[in-house]
Order: C-alpha cells, then sequence, then structure tokens
C-alpha cells in the first residue's frame, strides 16, 4: 500500500519537475545567441531594418543576434528554413507582406499562417510613386489625368508578377479609375534602371532605393505612401494630401518565429522590439529612409496578416490577374 502511495506522489513531483525546469529555461531566454534569417540579399531595406533592431536586441538580452541572410525563391528559401527551426526562440524570420502574398500566389513548402507565431510587425514601408522626368505631370492630380487619356499606354514596372508592386499598381488602377499597362521583371534593380532609362513609364518604388534617385532628379516622384510626409522627402506630398485618400496600401516588415515557440519568449521579444522602436535614434534612421515605426505585438500582427490576405484576394479577383504557378 506504501508502494502505491510513494508512487502516486512521485509522478506528479516528477512532472511540476519537468515544468520547473522548462519554466527556468525560459526564464533564463536567452543563454545563446539568437538567429535573425533575412530571406533576402544582404542590403536594401530588410538588410537596414534587421541590423538597426538586432544589433539593440542583442545590447538588450545581452547576446548577440546574428543576421543569417538566406535569398532566394522569393524569400521561400529562408522562410522554410526557419519553417523547420527549433521553436525555442533561438531562430526568428525576417517577415511582412511578400510571405502573405505568397500563400496566395505561389505554392511554398509551408503555411504563412500555421507554421509561424507572430512577434510583432516593426515598421510601415512606404512607397514613391515614381515616373521618369520626362513624363509632363509634375503631381498625382496632373497624373491621373494624363493616364485617363492614355489608357493601356503607360508602362508600370514591377519586380514580378503578383509582387507587392504589382498588386500596388492594381489597387491603383482600381481607385484611381485608369487604365496602365503592367511589365514585370525577374528582380528590383532591372526594373529600376529601365524606369531611369524611360523604358517604363512609372514605379510604385520602395521609398528607401528611389529617394537618392528623387533627389538628383534622375526620376520624379508625385506622391507617398503613409500618414505623413516622410524627413527624407519633405516636399514630397502624401496620396491624401494630393486628393486620393482612398488609396492607403500597407506594406509593412516585421518578425515571426517558428510555431510553437513559447508565448512567454514571444511577448519578451515584441516587448523589447516596442522599446528599440520608441529610441530617438532608431526613430529617425528610419524616417529618413521612408519608413514608419509600427509595432503591432503579436496579436495585432496576426490582425494585419489577415487583413492584408482579404485585401490581396480582392485585388486579384477585381482585376483578373492571373498567377502562374
Amino acid at each position: 500500500m506504501r508502494s502505491w502511495t510513494l508512487l502516486a506522489y512521485a509522478v506528479p513531483v516528477a512532472a511540476l519537475s519537468g515544468w520547473s525546469v522548462e519554466a527556468a529555461a525560459q526564464e533564463d531566454y536567452p543563454r545563446k545567441p539568437i538567429r535573425w534569417i533575412s530571406p533576402y540579399a544582404p542590403g536594401g531595406s530588410t538588410s537596414t531594418l534587421a541590423r538597426l533592431v538586432g544589433d539593440r536586441l542583442g545590447e538588450s538580452l545581452g547576446k548577440p543576434v546574428v543576421i543569417d541572410n538566406r535569398p532566394g525563391a522569393n524569400t521561400m528559401i529562408g522562410s522554410e528554413a526557419a519553417s523547420r527551426a527549433t521553436p525555442d526562440g533561438y531562430t526568428l524570420l525576417h517577415a511582412g507582406k511578400t510571405q502573405v502574398i505568397l500563400n496566395i500566389t505561389s505554392k511554398p513548402p509551408y503555411n504563412v499562417f500555421t507554421a509561424f507565431a507572430p512577434i510583432t510587425s516593426l515598421v510601415k514601408t512606404n512607397y514613391i510613386l515614381t515616373v521618369h522626368p520626362s513624363l509632363p505631370a509634375n503631381n498625382l492630380k496632373e497624373f491621373i489625368a494624363y493616364a485617363k487619356e492614355r489608357p493601356g499606354k503607360l508602362a508600370v514596372g514591377s519586380v514580378s508578377t503578383g509582387s507587392g508592386q504589382h498588386l500596388m499598381g492594381e489597387q491603383f488602377n482600381i481607385i484611381a479609375g485608369v487604365q496602365m499597362r503592367h511589365i514585370p521583371y525577374k528582380g528590383g534593380q532591372q526594373a529600376l534602371v529601365d524606369l531611369m532609362a524611360g523604358t517604363v513609364h512609372l514605379a510604385f518604388s520602395n521609398a528607401i532605393n528611389v529617394i537618392p534617385h528623387v533627389k538628383s532628379g534622375k526620376l520624379k516622384g508625385l506622391a507617398i505612401t503613409g500618414e505623413k510626409r516622410t524627413a527624407a522627402l519633405p516636399d514630397l506630398p502624401t496620396y491624401a494630401e494630393s486628393g486620393l485618400p482612398e488609396y492607403a496600401p500597407k506594406t509593412w516588415q516585421g518578425v515571426i518565429a517558428p510555431i510553437g515557440t513559447p508565448k512567454r519568449i514571444i511577448d519578451r521579444l515584441s516587448s523589447e522590439m516596442a522599446k528599440i522602436l520608441s529610441m530617438p535614434v532608431v526613430v529617425e534612421r528610419l524616417t529618413n529612409v521612408g519608413m514608419e515605426p509600427y509595432h503591432t505585438g503579436p496579436a495585432g500582427m496576426a490582425a494585419q496578416m489577415k487583413e492584408d490576405y482579404a485585401e490581396i484576394v480582392n485585388i486579384i479577383k477585381t482585376a483578373n490577374i492571373k498567377i502562374q504557378q
């Protein structure tokens, strides 16, 4: 009888002991460097953001955050690597609206909604309607009038069919009531080169990539997304200021982790990132390249992803975009 009594007490004690070990491990987090996978090549807005936040996150946590660039297959190589990682808080994935788009337009070997746990968005990435300097329009109102007089004549360059740039152009067509011809490329660099050469007339360009060219006069900026102007181009009005408040595409970047990552760790990472995004030096760095701090936390990021999904499906259906998978 005594042996059964001892066994009955032994089981919950062992379970409690196991829980204590796991809880203690989480309390000690992090005990080693954290890997931040960026599914893009080094350079550009993603690397700027990852290093800006990652370096300060490492300082606040007391362990280095190592940026691991895994480019290829339109972010799917790096994203798949992250989806297969141990969900222990030591692997993070730089993510954004791109992964939501790919969940609709491609067939990635993971589902972004079920393979990952949102941590938080970090920034809104603003985009500028850029045109070749030879185009006679000098503001958004003039451009829309110019485009309406030439249905199907203006060529819009983008990084690929079904990309965020492409969808922004199609959304603009719908809201502004114009018809522009989409020209897909196999990468952003060639699209930008052709835009500056006048091979295509315009593009909806990531601000960080075109601000220097707008300043130099190689490109002409007509309007920028976001709720306020960017400090880098203070004379460039927003779409709302330009008379088209309905056009408000939201492109963002953030961080997610493999599904199963302990909630306590996710909440701590989100909290630390909120502090980083409120630092004056970080805010200044971001606004100077056309970004806005945008901390949502896990729940807010999950809601943003669902909102994006519905919006993207609607644009593809309304514009009758044919996606080849």
